[in-house]
């Protein structure tokens, strides 16, 4: 998208800012605009910028979300009730997946802490003999992945899409009980009568969310974010040739951008 603008006249200035917390930069219009907010992880977080005013959503960029546990298919003989996530209450099952930190508890590698996620309180609502253990960086979540894969090790983690590695690995998600808002609101609903989290992750569109200023300070700029689309496809192909092919991202922009002028040509149409 920040290319696209720049086609447009626009100047544009990539910050890294942490995933939940840019929001108070947003609201204070020091960012302008966040192209990434899943449903699966951003929900509250973006509910609850856009009720003080201070920030709005933007649409949805056309990418869908799934984020949950997953296993590789070689794990599945070790703990043959899976997919379904009753198989981890079996304590076999649990040790089937441990490490020598975890031992005799499962062990789950969880996405950083910033992600947001409620895996360790998933873990006690549904009472799982496992240990959440959170990956520092994206990186290191899917190199131990890929590690663990190559020795054929036990590895329960955190997969999300669009992304390459569960086309790359063979695999499969837990299948929790489905999400529903009342799940994360409501102790009353599903198994445990006393806790919250006790279903799977949330699923859905990821969003485009900005500082409110932006549709008065920059309207073009405005009108192009909103008609921003890409879908898993496109994605997932890019984020494919940026980390397991080896490009450059601003190559891979690049060749988007020389596939696409019709596209978003029209996006920034004045």
């Amino acid at each position: 998208m920040g290319e696209v603008l720049k086609k447009a006249g626009y100047s544009v200035e990539y910050v890294q800012a942490d995933y939940l917390a840019q929001f108070a930069g947003l609201e204070t219009g020091d960012l302008h605009v966040a192209m990434e907010m899943w449903e699966t992880t951003g929900r509250d977080a973006m509910d609850a910028s856009t009720a003080t005013g201070k920030t709005e959503v933007f649409g949805p960029t056309g990418m869908k979300a799934k984020e949950e546990w997953w296993y590789p298919a070689y794990m599945k003989e070790k703990c043959p009730g899976l997919p379904n996530w009753e198989a981890l209450k079996d304590e076999a099952c649990a040790e089937a997946f441990s490490t020598a930190e975890t031992a005799p508890k499962g062990r789950y590698l969880g996405g950083p802490v910033t992600w947001g996620g409620f895996d360790d309180e998933r873990v006690e609502a549904l009472n799982l003999p496992f240990e959440v253990i959170h990956a520092g960086t994206d990186a290191a979540l899917f190199a131990e992945l890929e590690s663990a894969y190559q020795r054929q090790a036990p590895i329960l983690l955190w997969i999300y899409a669009p992304h390459w590695a569960p086309a790359k690995y063979e695999g499969e998600w837990v299948e929790f009980p489905e999400f529903t808002k009342e799940c994360y609101t409501d102790p009353a609903w599903g198994s445990n009568p006393d806790a919250l989290y006790d279903c799977g992750k949330p699923f859905g569109e990821i969003w485009k969310v900005g500082w409110v200023g932006v549709k008065d300070k920059w309207p073009g700029a405005y009108k192009a974010v909103r008609a921003f689309t890409v879908d898993n496809s496109e994605m997932g192909k890019m984020i494919t040739q940026v980390d397991l092919e080896g490009k450059s991202v601003s190559e891979v922009v690049q060749a988007w951008m020389a596939e696409n002028e019709a596209r978003w040509s029209e996006w920034i149409k004045k």
